[in-house]
């Protein structure tokens, strides 16, 4: 596996350099990209998937439908067609989405990311490397099983409040 190259990016999100994933990790840095999405019914649930137990960060967590990192000389929206296509084997070209907004480390987010949302009635066939499973959820049961102490990636919470309440 080749190893993934990240922009880094200044507090106004211009691109400033580049470094591995795995050094803005271990670096604790914060001033990369990434984008989320969430898959919404009509019913406006959002389809959470769990994630494997073999991921490196947050094995076992509730994650976004679609999340990933921007890698170096993409743009948000090209990353977010890529994630898609590989997590739950959807070609945007064919299905409604929009985006939602970004989030920064200005506003409490974790990094910059921009959030999308997908508009789907079935579940996605998601590639099972990186999910386990998925249900369908109401904005507050997401609430209430995170805030509860069930296993989530970072900024889901914050991020359902900002884009849905």
């Amino acid at each position: 596996m080749t190893e993934e190259i990240l922009d880094l990016v200044d507090e106004n999100d211009q691109i400033i350099g580049q470094l591995s994933r795995d050094e803005v990790y271990k670096q604790g840095l914060h001033n990369y990209r990434v984008v989320h999405g969430f898959v919404v019914n009509k019913e406006g649930k959002i389809w959470i998937p769990k994630r494997t137990l073999t991921k490196k960060i947050y094995p076992g967590a509730l994650d976004y439908s679609v999340a990933g990192h921007v890698e170096a000389g993409e743009t948000y929206e090209e990353s977010f067609i890529r994630e898609t296509a590989e997590e739950l084997n959807i070609d945007l070209k064919q299905t409604l989405w929009k985006p939602l907004g970004k989030m920064t480390p200005k506003e409490g987010a974790h990094c910059f990311q921009m959030v999308y949302e997908i508009q789907l009635e079935t579940a996605p066939v998601y590639n099972t490397s990186d999910y386990t499973e998925a249900f369908w959820m109401s904005l507050q049961e997401i609430i209430d099983r995170i805030e509860g102490g069930e296993l989530a990636k970072t900024d889901i919470v914050t991020t359902v409040k900002r884009f849905y309440f």
